[in-house]
């Protein structure tokens, strides 16, 4: 179903030209450490064009709403909580840890109200666009007289109701509708702009999270691509040869990477039977698996395939380079673009709707279907055809992904509307 208007597009080509003095609060469940997310990076990026960035936390960890996700976090250092008043400079920014409680089995953040009016931030930008913490925000901001912003990241992909027509009186939409629906048309209320990671996740954030078409801007998520970029000189070539003989890859082997967790949801377990099939078929073949998760033990008894724990974001560079195609059998991730901008052609399921992170650069499969995605990475067995997807693919994530440009592009919104607010009638 088509949104009800038209969405606004951006493309990160905006400039902001000096430094900003913008002080910015950015709004999450977690603080997922070490880790390439959205929220992370934003918050590096705007910090380095000069803006006074603080992260509000809670003590939640990452993915606290899925135990299987969440087990497959275990021990790696984005699964460190910190604790409620806790405050840490990390990475040009400083977080700050708030506690939170569940009310109605969702959580709440105590003190957010009171940890905002400590900071007096100018802009707020919230990447939770449900529950109590939109709430809590919107009416902060009715005290507190700052800009606020949001965000949605929900694709269809991850969003049942989305995937097929739904009756009016069906208990689930209803429920969404009281749930989703209202509370985030109230909140819209108090939105500047709602940022939308793809068209299918402004579709969601319309239809199923009450955010008016008028107000959503498709803004794609981003790449750092100041590490993330293709083999450059003899130093990245002397790393991407160590790598490979520290797992026992051969130098004429095609190596297929997936990173992110081994779960039931993303699937990496359908990438490690096609290198199987292949293998069979005497095709010279491995499949590299960087991550955790119930899938971990299947993955590791399969024949030419390697698993390793969870690296963090900086570390991964090294490891796309070092291999010939990314593969992601199920949902999107962010690590696909970080393998793209690395000169990687990228292949993911035919379902994908965000089809601006693979134009060019990418093929698709049949879903969850092992054989046939043994019978594209055969396709690309050719260096040359891999070569040229590789060579659109960086080129694309600089142009149109690098997180760089996206701040600068979001900053200019903030800074925009907080002039706006300060140059209206009381």
């Amino acid at each position: 179903m088509p949104l009800v208007s038209p969405v606004t597009r951006t493309r990160p080509h905006l400039v902001t030209p000096r430094k900003s003095r913008l002080r910015v609060a950015i709004i999450f469940y977690s603080f997922p450490r070490d880790m390439g997310y959205s929220n992370t990076m934003l918050a590096r990026y705007l910090a380095r064009l000069g803006a006074d960035v603080h992260y509000i936390a809670t003590d939640l960890p990452v993915y606290h709403k899925s135990r299987d996700a969440r087990a497959a976090y275990t021990g790696f250092s984005a699964d460190v909580t910190m604790k409620p008043g806790q405050v840490e400079s990390y990475d040009g920014y400083t977080v700050h840890c708030i506690g939170h409680r569940y009310v109605l089995g969702v959580p709440w953040f105590e003190g957010l109200t009171e940890k905002l009016r400590e900071l007096q931030p100018d802009a707020v930008q919230l990447l939770i666009n449900a529950g109590w913490v939109p709430l809590q925000t919107a009416a902060a901001k009715l005290k507190l007289g700052f800009t606020l912003f949001s965000a949605a990241h929900t694709t269809v992909s991850v969003f049942p109701l989305a995937q097929r027509p739904v009756r009016l009186w069906n208990p689930r939409y209803l429920a969404n509708f009281a749930a989703r629906a209202v509370p985030g048309r109230l909140v819209s209320a108090a939105t500047e702009r709602c940022y939308a990671a793809t068209d299918d996740c402004a579709d969601v954030a319309v239809r199923f999270y009450g955010m008016p078409a008028a107000k959503v801007r498709v803004a794609p998520l981003g790449v750092d691509t100041e590490n993330f970029y293709p083999p450059r000189g003899a130093a990245d070539l002397e790393r991407r040869v160590a790598f490979r003989r520290e797992l026992g890859f051969a130098d004429d082997e095609l190596v297929c990477v997936y990173t992110g967790q081994f779960t039931e949801a993303k699937n990496p377990l359908v990438l490690a039977h096609a290198v199987q099939q292949l293998r069979s078929q005497g095709m010279r073949v491995r499949g590299l698996f960087i991550g955790n998760g119930s899938q971990q033990g299947a993955i590791s008894a399969i024949e030419g395939c390697v698993t390793l724990p969870f690296m963090p974001h900086r570390q991964l560079p090294n490891v796309y380079r070092a291999c010939e195609i990314g593969v992601w059998p199920t949902q999107e991730s962010m690590s696909m673009l970080d393998a793209a901008a690395c000169g990687l052609p990228i292949i993911v399921n035919d379902t994908l709707l965000a089809r601006e992170r693979i134009d060019g650069n990418g093929i698709t499969y049949h879903l969850n279907d092992a054989t046939d995605l043994a019978r594209q990475i055969r396709s690309l067995a050719d260096p040359a055809r891999r070569r040229a997807l590789g060579d659109v693919g960086a080129r694309r994530m600089v142009e149109n992904f690098s997180w760089s440009s996206i701040a600068r592009a979001r900053l200019a919104d903030y800074e925009a509307a907080v002039a706006q607010r300060e140059t209206a009638p009381a």
